[in-house]
C-alpha cells in the first residue's frame, strides 16, 4: 500500500454531502456532512468498532463571556489495516453549550455532543478524510485549479557566437569609407537587429557585412562621377 492510496481516496466528498454556509462568521465556507465521514471510514475500513473506532478522552467547558459558554471535547481516533491497531489520532473539538441569541442566553443540550463530533473530524482529516475541501480544491462539482497561480519561470539564453575580429574591425573601416557610411549602417540595422556599429557585430556578422560591401560600388568613385556629370 503507498503512502497516500488511504488519502487519495477518502479527500474528495460527492456533493450530496456537501452544503454551503449562508450565514455568520462561516458564511460562504462549506460544511461537511458528518454521516458521509463516518460512511467513507467505513468503506474503507470496515464498520465502526471492528475496522475503525474512537474513544472520548475528555470533554469540558469554558466561559466564553456575556454569560456564554463553551464545550470541548477530545478524542482518539484508531483505525486498522489486516489485524494491526494504529496508534490513536488525536482530535479536539469545540462547539457552543450556551450562546447569546437575540432573545438572550440559549442553552444547547446538544453543546458537547457537537464538540465530539467536530472532535472526530478533526481527527480524520490527519487521514484525508474531506482533505480538498480544508485546502479549497473541490467545491462539490469541479475543482478549482483556476486559484493556482504558477510564477513564470525565466530562461537565459548565453549569446555563444564569437565576436567581430580586429581584421575584421580594420576591414570594415576602410570598406566603410570607400562604399559609404550610410550604406553601411542602413544594412547593418536593417539585418542585424537594428546595430549601428561595427563593434556589436559578431564574427558571423562582420563576414557577411564584409561579403556585401566589396559587391557594392565606390562610395567615392560614385560621387566624382556624379560631380562630374553636374559640371557637363
Amino acid at each position: 500500500m503507498g503512502n497516500l492510496d488511504i488519502y487519495n481516496t477518502l479527500k474528495q466528498p460527492p456533493k450530496e454531502a456537501l452544503r454551503t454556509i449562508e450565514a455568520g462568521r462561516l458564511r460562504g465556507k462549506t460544511d461537511i456532512n458528518p454521516q458521509w465521514r463516518y460512511m467513507a471510514m467505513t468503506e474503507q475500513f470496515g464498520p465502526c468498532g471492528v475496522g475503525w473506532k474512537y474513544g472520548v478522552t475528555q470533554v469540558w467547558n469554558e466561559p466564553a463571556g456575556d454569560g456564554q459558554i463553551f464545550a470541548f471535547a477530545t478524542i482518539n481516533l484508531f483505525y486498522k489495516i489486516g489485524d494491526v491497531w494504529s496508534d490513536p489520532i488525536p482530535g479536539l473539538g469545540g462547539s457552543m453549550l450556551v450562546e447569546k441569541e437575540k432573545a438572550g442566553l440559549h442553552a444547547n443540550d446538544e453543546g458537547y455532543k457537537m464538540a465530539i463530533t467536530d472532535a472526530l473530524s478533526t481527527a480524520m482529516k490527519m487521514l484525508g478524510v474531506a482533505a480538498d475541501i480544508y485546502a479549497g480544491l473541490w467545491d462539490g462539482t469541479k475543482y478549482r485549479v483556476e486559484t493556482t497561480v504558477v510564477k513564470p519561470t525565466t530562461t537565459v539564453v548565453k549569446d555563444t557566437a564569437e565576436p567581430i575580429t580586429p581584421a575584421q574591425m580594420k576591414k570594415l573601416g576602410i570598406l566603410g569609407k570607400e562604399k559609404g557610411i550610410d550604406k553601411t549602417r542602413a544594412y547593418m540595422s536593417e539585418h542585424f537587429g537594428g546595430k549601428t556599429s561595427r563593434k556589436q557585430l559578431t564574427k558571423d556578422e562582420a563576414s557577411q557585412l564584409i561579403e556585401y560591401l566589396d559587391q557594392q560600388d565606390d562610395y567615392l568613385v560614385d560621387a566624382a562621377k556624379e560631380m562630374g556629370a553636374e559640371e557637363e
